[in-house]
């Protein structure tokens, strides 16, 4: 065997022959081996919507969106026009109150404008470099065109200009009677050309879907972020909380500057989701029960029992997965995956009526000024918070502070927090895709590679938050149980087991 080589001199007809070295016994060869090849597949520019839309709901972006407007008075702010707008709609029946009522209406506008594409239809979502090159580090796909892969996954809606994601399309075909219209009511009298009557489909609601999951308010609830300002809220009220409350003993002197936002906070109590509110939607979206003293017996009339089961499934699919693709003597099946995807995605979308985009839009915004509150360095001066631990986000050190106080689960809200932010990411994937009609393995391959490190994140914190390690393969019914045991329960034995041992 030989290789031609031209001379570089370019002599016409001139050539090398160069022979290729003979092999020897005991002469070492080196072999190189490489991941399965992958192949892109139109649904991933989705994945990269979802994440830079969970972004841009992050506490992070919000403190900087209430800095901005709230406190440097920047006209220029995106979501001015919304902050400036709900102004002139929301009002609040009490005194002495304006600034808590600015906090309110400046919350509202941030997750109005954050919480889908940055206020724009699908199809205007402009791809950055970094965007593109995490998707190639991620998944290992040439990312060249994957705007036009964008544009092609997109649905047009009845054939015009509109655009929507081809889950939504399938839901809009099932209600094909209904007709595209702007506004729920009109408030100026109706024009020649405008869709008549109440009965609709709302174009915003299907050209830029909200991109949010309660799952994030669970997991916030769970980590006592709630419990954490009511707490406070009953001292800043002179209530004692029990007949051992510690908070008792401390003087609230220092949020003397936040009398006003508390007194408001306190204020509009009737006007915020209460806890039994909450736990229903829980229940009727992923099947999860709260457990407390503050909660009656829950009799509910849809629940999604068989959430837990799945999604832990789909999770525990993915590690199997993991290994083998890291593995290169072996081309990793995405099949098994796919399967689960396909029933996590019919279970999330039994659950995508009652209050489903209401109540996660209010709650949001309710626990996003709980956390903002305590964000405030007044409260570190209340609390005995640990100035040296590096949490990524300043509330946080109040609530881990407040449950050393309180007793509480001495486990670390930081993981509270990555579950509620990996958790909301996943399934949204889940929700959104169109795994109803998915038949490529290539797309649950792609999806798990492009979530791995989210994946993987969330296990860790379940395991670090209830004990169990969803990695490990379920040997009898026993393991099974706890696997698909409600975190809430998990959570309550844990903090039984950790005050038996103080």
């Amino acid at each position: 065997m030989a290789n031609e080589i031209h001379d570089i001199n370019g002599s016409k007809g001139c050539k090398i022959i160069v022979k290729a070295p003979e092999v020897r016994k005991g002469d070492v060869i080196p072999v190189t081996m490489r991941r399965t090849a992958t192949v892109p597949t139109e649904d991933l520019p989705l994945w990269v919507v979802i994440r830079e839309s969970t972004k841009a709901l992050s506490f992070e972006s919000y403190s900087d969106y209430i800095k901005e407007i709230l406190c440097d008075g920047n006209a220029a702010a995106v979501g001015r026009g919304a902050f400036d707008d709900l102004r002139t709609k929301r009002f609040v029946s009490y005194t002495d109150s304006d600034a808590y009522r600015l906090l309110k209406m400046a919350s509202e506008a941030f997750v109005m404008v954050n919480c889908g594409v940055a206020g724009k239809a699908l199809e205007k979502f402009e791809f950055k470099d970094v965007n593109l090159e995490d998707v190639g580090v991620r998944v290992g796909v040439d990312t060249t065109g994957f705007a036009l892969l964008w544009s092609s996954y997109l649905k047009t809606v009845n054939g015009g200009e509109d655009k929507t994601l081809p889950y939504l399309d399938l839901i809009r075909r099932k209600l094909g009677e209904a007709s595209l219209k702007d506004d729920i009511f009109y408030e100026e009298p109706r024009q020649e050309g405008q869709p008549k009557g109440c009965y609709g489909i709302l174009r915003e609601k299907l050209t830029n879907p909200c991109l949010m999951e309660l799952i994030w308010s669970y997991w916030m609830e769970e980590g006592m972020l709630v419990q954490t300002m009511n707490a406070i809220m009953l001292r800043f009220q002179n209530i004692r909380n029990s007949d051992r409350d510690p908070l008792a003993m401390m003087e609230i002197d220092p949020l003397r500057p936040l009398n006003n936002l508390l007194w408001g906070y306190i204020q509009d109590e009737q006007h915020r989701l209460s806890l039994v509110r909450r736990a229903f939607e829980y229940d009727h979206h992923y099947g999860f029960r709260l457990v407390g003293k503050a909660l009656p017996a829950m009799r509910t009339a849809d629940s999604r029992m068989k959430f837990l089961e799945a999604f832990h499934n789909l999770l525990h699919q993915c590690t199997i997965f993991f290994a083998k693709d890291d593995n290169t003597t072996i081309i990793a099946d995405g099949f098994p995956i796919m399967n689960a995807l396909k029933d996590v995605h019919l279970l999330l979308t039994e659950g995508a009526h009652n209050q489903y985009g209401d109540l996660p839009s209010i709650a949001r915004i309710e626990m996003l000024m709980m956390q903002w509150l305590l964000a405030r360095p007044e409260f570190r001066e209340f609390l005995p918070t640990r100035v040296m631990v590096a949490y990524p986000e300043p509330w946080m050190d109040r609530v881990d502070a407040m449950k050393t106080v309180q007793g509480w689960t001495s486990t670390s809200v930081l993981h509270f927090r990555e579950l509620a932010v990996f958790g909301e990411q996943v399934l949204l994937s889940v929700r959104f895709g169109n795994w109803s009609k998915a038949t490529d393995a290539f797309q649950a391959a792609n999806w798990a590679r492009f979530w791995r490190s989210e994946i993987q994140a969330y296990i860790h914190a379940y395991r670090a938050v209830t004990g169990v390690d969803l990695t490990s393969t379920v040997t009898n019914q026993q393991e099974a149980a706890i696997r698909f045991t409600q975190p809430s329960q998990l959570l309550q034995q844990r903090l039984v087991a950790q005050q038996r041992q103080r």
